[in-house]
């Protein structure tokens, strides 16, 4: 699953507060999880924070030249 900032945002918000439902709502799409404990959220937090991290990341590319032609 393909996470954004959205969803990191709602599941900080539920930390603040004590909470354990979050509900994500993606492309007109929405579910609702309930966490077992705040380690599950802090777990949950981390990779979706890692993702974003990965996908945020400038990609890199090699440029070769001929210098025969």
């Amino acid at each position: 699953m393909a996470y954004q900032q959205a969803d990191i945002d709602a599941l900080k918000r539920a930390i603040a507060t004590g909470g354990r439902k979050v509900r994500y709502e993606s492309g007109g799409e929405v579910r609702e999880v309930t966490y077992r404990s705040l380690d599950e959220m802090e777990r949950s937090l981390a990779a979706m924070e890692r993702e974003i991290a990965g996908a945020s990341r400038p990609r890199s590319v090699l440029v070769s030249h001929d210098r025969s032609r």
